[in-house]
């Protein structure tokens, strides 16, 4: 039994290995002929998942650390009985995280208190529900926008167009799919308030970029297009910039690994159990109180920091994002 896995997937190695050969390589530069002999495959979001990838192979399963999945090719899989296993909701805590932190910056440098202010949450789905919740909590206004749901689920969501007017920030939390890219245009921004601030964590391409650079809003962004070769005027204009690592907690990313092991365990028949990293710490929220949160948030993610990291090294993005030392969760 043989197994290809990206190398910079934490807590993986030796997992696999009593019952398998296990084969670890840069994401970006697994090949056909890595994977032709292979049973299963263990990427992050820089494999392309595709026939060009896995049409001569015999690999039965495509597990993702990630909750995104546009770098697979769902549908060619399915056709050809590749099960495809991602690991959605690992990182919602850790990007609840990025966006606490890049709220209470925002706070401190504009000056205000969240009952002052009306975020607007695009994507109600792992994240966006638990930011919407926490958003509400410490005292935004919060408007949701998710037409998927709101059509199955008649939530009382509102249109992206109402909640861009209405919002203060807009905060982006979608999969990327046919209808998200460029979901955030021109008119888009056109639409709201003059001051107002546009997070993504999300996708880069649910972003049209130069209509943002164009746009005069602020933004803090966490994920680009064309990643990762970034467009330096859209950098120097973000209040603040991170390389991809929203998620970057030390519990989302050992839930992901976890997820995706489990994955290839039950199509494999392999007996890990409910394996879970001896080394990571645990999941534990918890509610926090704004005022808590402003006192401790930066201890646990000094988020201005990695902005200035990635703006005086943009050509370190991939480095920066390797190499970042995972945060703990402490709500």
């Amino acid at each position: 039994m043989r197994i290809v896995a990206d190398s910079a997937i934490p807590f993986l190695k030796g997992v696999f290995e009593p019952w398998a050969e296990v084969v670890y390589l840069p994401g970006s530069t697994i090949s056909a002929a890595d994977v032709r002999d292979a049973d299963a495959l263990v990427v992050r979001t820089r494999t392309r998942c595709d026939e060009a990838l896995l049409a001569d192979s015999r690999v039965r399963i495509v597990a993702t650390a990630t909750i995104g999945f546009d770098h697979i090719d769902t549908a060619w899989c399915t056709s050809r009985g590749i099960e495809v296993a991602t690991s959605a909701g690992c990182n919602a805590r850790g990007v609840l995280q990025w966006v606490a932190a890049a709220l209470v910056h925002l706070a401190r440098r504009q000056g205000w208190r969240p009952e002052e202010r009306t975020l607007g949450v695009v994507g109600v789905g792992h994240v966006g529900s638990l930011v919407a919740e926490y958003a509400a909590a410490w005292g935004f206004r919060v408007l949701c926008c998710d037409p998927p749901r709101e059509a199955r689920e008649r939530l009382g969501f509102l249109p992206l167009d109402e909640v861009a007017r209405e919002a203060d920030l807009l905060t982006f939390h979608t999969p990327l799919d046919d209808t998200t890219r460029h979901l955030a245009d021109a008119r888009l921004f056109a639409a709201m308030r003059p001051g107002a601030v546009v997070l993504n964590s999300s996708r880069g391409e649910v972003v049209d970029g130069e209509a943002l650079l164009a746009s005069g809003l602020g933004c803090v962004l966490d994920v680009w297009e064309h990643e990762p070769r970034l467009d330096l005027r859209l950098l120097d204009r973000t209040l603040l910039a991170t390389p991809h690592i929203a998620g970057y907690s030390e519990q989302g990313k050992a839930t992901a690994t976890a997820m995706a092991a489990a994955a290839v365990a039950r199509r494999l028949s392999l007996p890990l159990g409910e394996w879970y990293p001896a080394e990571a710490a645990r999941p534990a929220p918890r509610p926090i109180a704004w005022d808590e949160l402003c006192r401790t948030i930066g201890g646990a993610f000094d988020i201005a920091a990695e902005s200035r990291r990635l703006k005086e090294r943009p050509e370190a993005f991939e480095r920066l994002r390797d190499g970042y030392a995972y945060r703990r969760e402490y709500f």
